[in-house]
């Protein structure tokens, strides 16, 4: 099952500057400043002079027209866009694409518990409640994808959550979106945040569950292809 994208222009992008903005080139010569839609330092997902696709949006009340959505990379084209996953996540559950989950009813954008935090996703399957919240993983060296590319205290609260969700008798699960075709494996990335990565193994070893999928990245629309696997052993660099 897809997901189907707004009408998307290419360009070329010239910097990424104050996280959420961009600089690209049209065709036609034209520059423009464009959103980009990604929290993180975006290490090895963009490169001055690469190939990107932008959208454009007509909302008055927006300050900047277009928004980054893809940029090329030596593997293929990359998913930037961090509110795109889980629109494609939710779409692979509504079918049964993901063999590790079985929902009867999907409920988006959920608290657990007053004043915690909103998780992307709480599944009813049978008579259990399952917790899932969605991390895009964009960050490649070699053939090893990596999340996160820069440090996430909330990141590690989402971790922790989760594991007071087991304690509490519920399931939950980190899916890991992996937006890119590169990495063959998915480790955490203990030399960028190793808080997080800290957080992660500990949410493990009180029973969260680690899910990562390759997110198939096109021009028109976006689905899930098949599991990555995931290493959590601390890795020495």
């Amino acid at each position: 099952m897809s997901v189907v994208l707004p009408p998307l222009t290419e360009a070329v992008i010239l910097r990424r500057y104050k996280r959420f903005l961009a600089d690209v080139r049209f065709a036609d010569g034209t520059e423009l400043t464009v959103h980009c839609p990604n929290p993180g330092r975006m290490t090895s997902c963009w490169r001055e002079g690469a190939r990107c696709r932008v959208s454009f949006s007509d909302n008055p009340k927006r300050k900047l027209a277009w928004t980054l959505e893809q940029v090329e990379m030596e593997d293929g084209w990359v998913l930037v866009h961090t509110g795109r996953p889980n629109a494609v996540v939710g779409a692979a559950l509504a079918n049964d694409q993901i063999t590790e989950v079985r929902a009867t009813r999907i409920q988006p954008e959920q608290r657990a518990v007053d004043g915690g935090s909103r998780f992307d996703f709480r599944l009813e399957e049978g008579v259990g409640v399952t917790w899932l919240e969605v991390k895009n993983a964009t960050l490649v060296d070699g053939d090893v994808g990596y999340f996160p590319d820069a440090v996430t205290s909330r990141g590690a609260k989402h971790a922790r959550e989760l594991a007071e969700r087991v304690a509490a008798g519920d399931r939950a699960i980190l899916f890991f979106h992996v937006g890119r075709s590169g990495p063959s494996v998915l480790r955490p990335a203990d030399h960028i945040d190793p808080a997080y990565a800290a957080a992660l193994r500990d949410a493990v070893a009180k029973g969260v569950e680690v899910i990562a999928y390759r997110g198939l990245v096109g021009e028109t629309e976006l689905a899930l292809g098949g599991p990555v696997p995931v290493d959590l052993t601390i890795q020495v660099r």
